[in-house]
């Protein structure tokens, strides 16, 4: 069952790591995976071992791999036992060292901080979005249906929810082209030069912006943080750009990629987009079970102590990654897990992750996914792939297509 470390990995595998458990499944990495991560991670269920240990590459840290529902579920709501301090991919000086807010930030602390931008992403103030995503949407719509074609992704699945993001945060929609090409560089390049050039630039406007904000305060999340004082008390500087940074990289491409993931298959399924269109009752059940199978982020944290699960000794300082797309297709808990079925009984899923780290905006992602099923198709029900369409996917932390080219009458 288990696979076996190959040439050229980061570093030995540690030698309280059994050598049945090392299986080398290159995710986010691999041709396997990219040729089709969902299928490739809804199969390791069968393939290897329910925790397994990855031997690392040249891009990511040799880490423990967990696809099971309830191990996940455990670990990400047990922070003394698993930190996720130090766990975010970003290049940083060492020497100059800031925390990603509220990420690597365990309790009693987290939640002082979560609770400055929380107001802006509730379920209450998301609600009064709706009108205004409901005319973006339409708004992108108009400009590519008499076309007959759109490259979905550019034209309606990056624009869309990077739009809302960036009305949030209050930052300029202008940019949108160039904060699409740092979240590429940070998230999918797989270029350490270009990470850390990235970075840079990254670092210099979002300086820029915090001095701003300082000064000319709006109601916008990066004023918010720039005058949030958590517990009472005002944020350093490398708080607030580490706040800042977190919000700005987690809007730009978790959401999209989503999109992105659910029309390509629904233009492959156009019986299942016909029972989308049919049941308008059912619609946040649809997105549940959508979100449950294309989910597209992972979730890393740092053992605290030495820890057992499943009689898979673990040691203090050892990396856990949940691969929460396969533990969405446990089927345990998930009975036939690759079936698409609208009609699912309810249970948590795991795409948003869990616990106090759970994800800040799920309910504008649940609402955005909502919005943009229904006004698409309600406006373009019949669509597919342009014939010759090859799908390939980005390498890195967010799954999801490059190119989404779609074609009508």
């Amino acid at each position: 069952m288990a696979g076996t470390a190959q040439a050229g990995v980061a570093a030995p595998i540690p030698d309280h790591v059994p050598p049945e458990l090392v299986y080398d499944a290159r995710i986010t990495e691999g041709a396997e995976f990219l040729a089709a991560p969902h299928k490739f991670m809804a199969e390791l269920h069968q393939k290897a071992p329910p925790i397994f240990f990855s031997p690392g590459s040249e891009h990511q840290k040799p880490a423990w791999q967990l696809l099971k529902y309830e191990d996940a579920y455990f670990v990400l709501r047990h922070p003394e036992f698993f930190t996720s301090a130090g766990s975010g991919p970003f290049p940083r000086d060492p020497n100059d060292w800031w925390n990603i807010i509220p990420l690597e930030i365990e309790p009693p602390h987290h939640r002082k901080y979560r609770a400055i931008v929380d107001p802006l992403v509730s379920p209450k103030t998301v609600m009064t979005l709706e009108l205004s995503i409901r005319k973006l949407a339409n708004d992108l719509i108009d400009q590519f249906i008499d076309k007959g074609e759109c490259e979905f992704a550019k034209d309606f699945g990056r624009p869309l929810p990077v739009g809302v993001f960036l009305d949030i945060m209050s930052l300029p929609r202008s940019m949108m082209d160039e904060f699409v090409r740092w979240a590429m560089g940070l998230l999918h390049a797989q270029d350490r030069q270009i990470a850390q050039q990235v970075m840079g630039e990254v670092t210099v406007y979002l300086n820029t912006v915090i001095r701003e904000k300082a000064a000319h305060p709006d109601g916008g999340a990066v004023s918010a943080i720039v005058h949030g004082k958590p517990g009472g008390e005002p944020m350093s500087g490398r708080e607030i750009f580490g706040f800042v940074f977190f919000l700005f990289i987690a809007g730009l491409d978790t959401v999209f990629a989503t999109l992105n993931n659910i029309f390509v298959w629904l233009a492959e399924n156009p019986e299942r987009r016909q029972e989308i269109i049919d049941s308008p009752g059912n619609i946040d059940n649809i997105v549940e079970e959508l979100l449950r199978v294309f989910s597209v982020t992972f979730s890393g944290r740092t053992l605290t102590q030495d820890y057992e699960i499943r009689g898979v000794k673990m040691k203090k300082g050892d990396r856990v990654t949940s691969i929460l797309p396969s533990c969405n297709y446990d089927p345990e808990i998930f009975p036939d897990p690759t079936d698409v079925n609208f009609n699912r009984p309810r249970k948590p899923i795991l795409a948003f992750a869990g616990g106090v780290h759970s994800c800040m905006g799920a309910h504008l992602a649940r609402m955005e996914v909502k919005i943009c099923l229904q006004e698409f198709l309600r406006r373009i029900p019949n669509f597919t792939l342009k014939p010759g369409t090859r799908i390939e996917y980005y390498p890195g932390g967010v799954v999801g297509p490059k190119s989404v080219p779609l074609a009508w009458r």
